[in-house]
């Protein structure tokens, strides 16, 4: 009974992920390229700049009441940059072929651009308390889109998408991709690693915002360098591969059945499918996730965290995911007939022999907690949405249990049920961005215009 109603669901996520959130979400990220004239070509030195500036301010007691800009990018990047940059990226390819790497970079480019305006708008109709604690995300510009009763039930229903689809199936799925990778690395059982990561994770979770904010800016830039390091080498020993290999994907993109490695029978449409599919699920432009994020950064106009955020999906999809495909190409492994983790694993030991294994077990591990620690963020905040400060101590008791649990468990059908519950949760975040699409104009516009907008934070009282 319990592999049918994972086939359903599986079938069911398949199908909204290939057949609406495909297009749907490449469409609204074409609409705020044209929108916002190409705000991502524009404005990406620009965010760069913004970061370094942000980088500076380090005081304690702002900390302590949210985040600087670069805390809320490597907050956003630590949920962006998971498992699925690495298993994501070796299915597009496995099934795909490498002209799907190609489409990647496509909606991640557009991607850009919706990412911009998901986290002006969380910088816009943010919540901040009196004591200058700051709640913010899609719940509340999705309130502020749709009015009266129909903008609060989208809302909720956002809400409790969310915090089931990451706060507790996700960070289930995460965990069990930290165990698998260590117990076939090392030997190591995988409850003892799931009690292992709980335990950290608890430390982290109940330091609160601050907490948060501080290992993720230690975490992301050290698990980057170290993966990033590793593709390199990778490509230096195979830097005789490395032409063919990015010749095969410029012309797989177009002529798939043209270059080895993809399935039999490859056609454009279906190459075109993976990897716009994957790439817009591992950037998660347009998800509604990361909002939660760059609405905690303390910058003085949204528009200045929108041009961070941009940064975000830079480094998610032309630098980690196109180091992944390069490595996976110039190793040779496609036709090995393994997909997911495992290629990535065959990649990695080919080049360094038995180290590449517990190589890429690190890796996983790096970023599988990253995301984990992203994630419980992202569903506290919405908890905090709905219940208020009682139910945070509740859900992160639950986060814990999952993580332990997962880490044994065969995660088929939660893994369904998160793919679902995030395509679900991504379509009221669209019709929110759409709908104010001319709020995210006119801030850009007044940006090109070297005026300051404040924003329309709100004061309140209360959680909700």
């Amino acid at each position: 009974m319990g592999v049918d109603v994972a086939t359903i669901l599986g079938t069911v996520s398949q199908w909204l992920w290939n057949h609406v959130l495909l297009y749907v979400l490449l469409a609204v990220g074409i609409y705020f390229t044209l929108r916002l004239r190409l705000v991502q070509v524009r404005k990406l030195g620009m965010g760069v700049r913004t970061l370094t500036a942000g980088l500076r301010r380090k005081s304690g007691t702002e900390r302590s009441r949210g985040m600087s800009p670069f805390q809320a990018l490597t907050t956003a990047i630590a949920a962006q940059v998971g498992t699925g940059n690495i298993t994501g990226c070796a299915t597009a390819l496995a099934a795909g072929g490498p002209g799907a790497i190609f489409w990647m970079w496509v909606s991640g480019f557009f991607g850009m651009a919706t990412i911009y305006a998901e986290a002006v708008l969380a910088q816009t109709y943010r919540s901040v308390r009196p004591d200058g604690s700051v709640l913010g995300g899609p719940a509340y510009y999705i309130r502020a889109a749709v009015r009266g009763r129909v903008g609060r039930i989208l809302a909720g229903i956002f809400s409790v998408l969310l915090i089931l689809a990451l706060g507790i199936m996700g960070n289930m799925v995460q965990s069990n991709s930290i165990a698998g990778a260590f117990q076939h690395a090392f030997h190591i059982p995988t409850l003892a690693v799931g009690i292992g990561v709980a335990a950290v994770s608890a430390f982290v979770f109940l330091g609160g915002v601050g907490r948060v904010a501080s290992v993720t800016e230690k975490l992301v830039p050290l698990m980057a360098g170290i993966y990033v390091a590793g593709c390199a080498a990778i490509l230096v020993l195979n830097r005789t591969e490395l032409p063919e290999a990015v010749r095969s994907i410029f012309v797989g993109a177009f002529r798939p059945q043209a270059v080895a490695g993809g399935a039999a029978g490859l056609t454009l449409r279906e190459t075109i499918r993976y990897g716009v599919a994957r790439g817009l699920f591992s950037n998660e432009a347009g998800l509604g996730s990361t909002p939660h994020a760059h609405a905690q950064a303390k910058v003085k106009r949204p528009e200045e965290q929108g041009i961070v955020a941009m940064l975000g999906v830079f480094v998610s999809t032309f630098v980690i995911l196109t180091l992944t495909a390069l490595v996976l190409l110039t190793t040779g492994v496609l036709g090995s007939g393994l997909e997911g983790t495992a290629l990535a694993q065959l990649a990695f030991q080919r080049a360094f022999g038995q180290a590449g294994k517990g190589f890429v077990a690190i890796c996983m591990l790096l970023f599988g907690f990253s995301t984990v620690v992203g994630w419980y963020f992202f569903g506290e905040q919405n908890v905090e949405s709905l219940f208020g400060r009682r139910g945070v101590l509740i859900y992160t008791w639950v986060v814990l249990a999952a993580l332990v649990a997962g880490s044994g468990l065969r995660v088929d059908l939660v893994w369904n049920l998160a793919d679902l519950f995030n395509g679900l949760m991504a379509l009221p975040n669209l019709i929110a961005l759409l709908l104010l699409g001319h709020v995210v104009a006119g801030i850009c516009r007044a940006g090109d215009g070297g005026k300051h907008l404040s924003g329309r934070e709100r004061k309140s009282d209360s959680a909700g």
